[in-house]
């Protein structure tokens, strides 16, 4: 057995690969102790196995870790007390940044504070220039001092983040000598080995919340592996990464950096796959709605978006990550959002979130807010005694007095009316999420399919998609549970960076290629620790590139024997042309290309299911076959109901409907059509050639 599990801020997912077949089951996350969350998950699942819950981890092998533990630290300042020591007259790196506004003429934005305050900013003297010649000696009683002063200040972390350490390292190297040598027990990370980035504050900013995360995520990792010790568990521990793959527990405690996003970048691994496997669409939307966010991301051609412009907030007005990631876009959107009516009367949703503790009011549990679910059960569209298969009852009568109070008499709404309100403004929001990677980018949403993943993306995944114009819509079968599902199928493995700068007018071959030789090494190293043997490792070349006097570059996939010969120079240009073209719709063949850094990722493929199905289970999948549910057009009606499971397959169906499983609810809104793929999925037309109208879940859209 396989385990593969996702801690979001309401639910903890848990996924369970056994002989090539995928069992699904959810249990609420515990903020104050997620590893409780995980182990509730497991108990669920034993119960369903029919089965103690230590003997049900001891058959396993593999466990595999997905959370946000991490960004949640750092977003409410539980990391580390953490310093920073820079070259002597460069104390400002963290403040300064890069520039850029949101907004560039509301000057009343407050300029966002350093992640490290001067305050904790230590300036070293020494100085390496950009040759890597020692332009001054590093003055290591000066460093000394340096060090007594972090003593005093009990100082738990320290990032180094020295000039031009990437192309001479010997100034960093010995200050972290020092500093392992007179502070042995603070955390301390060096800005050239972590993320040898040309960009200085890129650097320092990566070092910094690596070193930060450190104390925290020792506790945390090393509390995880050792409550699934005491638990029963006996295999390998691995964790997500925020590159879409997974890495050994030690690694993230040698890089917490790495598991900065690693739940979320699991559901585009998984929308890719099944996008594959149900259309012919080039292109697919991601997303992924859980009850406190709506991740959404964007796959081109099949291939998983990578991006070094990750924000720990809002843009510019929070701090880059400064390291690669897949590229996910998240908004405060899920099935726990809170509606408010603001002081001018407009309705909003989010980004607050009710979590799982207390909860949307519909869970009798203490919560007052009234939320997106709420909303939905109000309007039938959920069953309030099947949510996640009866092990919780919902309180409709409970629900419908929030929306009322919080919403309706605001807003002199009806229930229902403030209820489709509320789902309608929702909607939006994502809507506009959506369009920011794809319009906004040049790319039509008519011509790409979309994947709906999370549990309460059913709610509006067909608005959505109606909304946007895409011509398919595919729920998973798995889609509830679409970020574990993504790590049942990734590989373990890593990315590996090297700095080199050249460009095709003075192409350097034996300095690219010591590089890339230096690249395989590392990379090989990591495969051989994971245990993946020659045949089941892969090695993919990337080198981060530009046009001269650009001022970012693009990632583009090369061979190395391509760049070994005397037609390298050439090589590199085309491959640079092609990838410029491919994602900006022109490219410039007569400008020199500057190649700035290279990168390996090592991917080491191990057994794995070859699909994404559920198995079958004898459970009926919907409590019953007909529910009163209201739609603005139709008012309250009676809808079919559907079991997920239980659909035929290929028999097509039309809306209105809502197709219901343990883990979510699917409405069908009239006007559209679905049915059940070969491959277990729903597949949705939301737009039905002939109708006059198509729905969304709150009003009508003309075609």
């Amino acid at each position: 057995m396989r385990f593969a599990t996702d801690t979001g801020g309401t639910f903890t997912d848990l996924i369970i690969e056994d002989d090539g077949s995928l069992h699904l089951f959810k249990s609420p996350t515990v903020p104050s102790n997620p590893v409780e969350g995980v182990l509730g998950a497991f108990s669920v699942a034993a119960k369903a196995f029919g089965m103690d819950r230590a003997t049900l981890l001891a058959s396993g092998s593999q466990f595999i870790h997905g959370t946000t533990h991490a960004i949640n630290a750092i977003v409410t300042k539980r990391v580390a007390k953490t310093a920073l020591l820079v070259t002597q007259g460069h104390p400002d790196i963290l403040l300064l940044r890069e520039g850029g506004r949101e907004q560039p003429f509301n000057h009343a934005v407050r300029y966002p504070r350093a992640f490290i305050p001067r305050a904790l900013t230590f300036e070293v003297p020494g100085r390496i220039v950009a040759s890597g010649r020692e332009h001054e000696a590093l003055d290591e009683a000066a460093l000394l001092d340096i060090i007594e002063q972090l003593k005093d200040a009990r100082i738990e972390a320290v990032a180094v983040c020295l000039l031009w350490s990437v192309t001479n390292p010997a100034h960093e190297e010995r200050v972290g000598e020092l500093l392992a040598q007179h502070l042995p027990n603070v955390a301390v990370t060096l800005s050239h080995r972590l993320n040898p980035s040309l960009r200085e504050y890129r650097r320092a900013i990566a070092s910094s919340i690596d070193a930060s995360l450190k104390p925290l995520m020792e506790r945390y990792i090393g509390g995880l592996t050792t409550s699934m010790r005491e638990a029963g568990f006996k295999g390998q521990v691995l964790v997500l990464t925020s590159q879409g793959s997974m890495v050994d527990a030690e690694e993230i405690r040698r890089s917490p950096i790495l598991a900065l996003n690693s739940g979320p970048s699991m559901a585009p691994i998984a929308g890719a796959y099944i996008s594959g496997a149900e259309s012919e669409l080039k292109d697919s939307i991601i997303f992924d709605t859980g009850g406190t966010t709506f991740d959404v991301s964007l796959v081109r051609e099949g291939r998983i978006p990578f991006t070094h412009e990750t924000w720990l907030g809002r843009p510019y007005q929070s701090d880059l990550t400064g390291f690669p990631s897949i590229d996910v876009k998240s908004i405060g959107a899920g099935g726990g959002s809170v509606a408010w009516v603001d002081d001018g009367g407009v309705l909003h949703i989010g980004p607050q979130s009710a979590g799982s503790v207390p909860g949307p009011a519909c869970y009798g549990a203490g919560g007052a807010e009234a939320t997106v679910t709420d909303a939905a059960l109000a309007l039938g569209y959920i069953d309030a005694g099947f949510f996640l298969g009866g092990r919780i009852k919902l309180d409709v009568a409970r629900a419908r007095q929030v929306v009322k109070d919080k919403v309706a008499d605001p807003l002199n709404l009806s229930v229902e009316a403030a209820a489709v309100a509320m789902i309608d403004v929702w909607t939006e929001n994502m809507v506009q999420a959506i369009a920011d990677i794809t319009v906004n980018q040049g790319i039509d949403p008519k011509a790409a399919s979309i994947v709906g993943g999370g549990g309460a993306a059913g709610l509006n995944a067909v608005a959505i998609a109606t909304r946007m114009g895409c011509p398919t819509l595919i729920v998973p079968e798995v889609g509830a549970g679409l970020s574990a599902a993504g790590a049942v199928i990734s590989d373990v493995g890593r990315s590996f960076r090297r700095l080199f700068v050249t460009n095709t007018r003075a192409f350097d071959r034996s300095g690219v290629a010591a590089k890339l030789v230096d690249l395989r090494r590392e990379a090989d190293r990591f495969a051989e620790a994971a245990g993946a043997d020659a045949s089941q490792s892969r090695i993919d070349f990337f080198v981060e590139a530009r046009y001269a006097h650009q001022v970012w570059e693009i990632d583009v996939a090369i061979e190395p024997e391509a760049l070994s010969g005397a037609d390298a120079s050439e090589n590199l240009r085309q491959a640079f042309h092609r990838e410029h073209e491919r994602i900006f719709a022109f490219h410039d063949p007569a400008s020199m290309v500057e190649a700035i850094a290279w990168r390996a990722q090592v991917s080491c493929g191990v057994a794995k299911t070859a699909k994404l199905r559920l198995a079958e289970t004898d459970d009926a999948d919907a409590a019953s076959t007909k529910r009163q549910v209201y739609f603005a057009s139709t008012g309250w009606s009676d809808v079919p109901i559907h079991g997920f499971s239980a659909l035929p397959i290929g028999k097509a169906l039309r809306g209105p409907a809502i197709v219901e499983s343990q883990f979510t609810s699917i409405v069908i809104n009239p006007g559209a059509a679905f049915s059940r793929s070969a491959e277990g999925n729903l597949v949705v037309t939301p737009r039905v050639e002939g109708t006059k109208e198509t729905q969304s879940v709150g009003g009508s859209y003309n075609v």
